[in-house]
């Protein structure tokens, strides 16, 4: 087994308990749907999130081509799933018993960290490229990275709920189009 196929076990683990969360929250939305007071940027980001989990999962097949790992590199690595990760546990509402389940209230509840999370997961994988290519993404994917923190950034400062509304549609479009033209394939 060579460097990448064992340390992207790991890797890999953590990616997938994310979606895991995600889509057992789901799953608890829709089974719990008569006692929810929906609020649609959730489930948006949750969505959002979701494709982000499985988009970086499949960017990280690039990482094949690094020879040498050290274990600074490897945490660098390792920490864009993490903050993911907490990006999922932070969106996905905390399931109750018996009482109606405001997705408004709870997603206000941890918006910041949510949001916070987001940005980090951002600067992770802008650190990423610098620590294992010595250089910042090529053009295009930096410029969707600043508009991703531009999006992550209007989220906490405006509290909105229209707002709100606004930025989970725009960061899902966003997203989705940037899979779409820089993730197409495998390489």
């Amino acid at each position: 087994m060579d460097s990448f196929s064992y340390l992207s076990v790991f890797i890999s683990l953590i990616l997938g308990l994310g979606v895991a969360h995600l889509l057992t929250g789901a799953a608890i939305l829709i089974r719990s749907r008569q006692g929810i007071k929906m609020w649609w940027p959730t489930p948006l980001w949750m969505a959002a999130t979701f494709l982000i989990q499985v988009q970086t999962w499949w960017a990280m097949f690039t990482l094949r081509s690094v020879e040498q790992w050290s274990f600074a590199a490897f945490m660098v690595v390792l920490l864009q799933p993490v903050a993911i990760f907490m990006m999922a546990a932070l969106i996905v509402p905390r399931a109750t018993t018996g009482d109606r389940l405001d997705l408004r209230d709870d997603y206000y509840r941890e918006y910041r960290w949510f949001f916070s999370a987001l940005l980090f997961a951002l600067a992770v994988s802008l650190t990423k490229d610098l620590v294992l290519n010595g250089r910042l993404p090529e053009p295009r994917n930096l410029a969707a990275h600043g508009l991703f923190i531009a999006v992550a950034i209007a989220a906490l400062a405006f509290r909105s709920a229209r707002v709100q509304l606004t930025l989970a549609l725009v960061g899902l479009a966003l997203f989705s189009g940037y899979i779409a033209l820089l993730f197409t394939k495998l390489s």
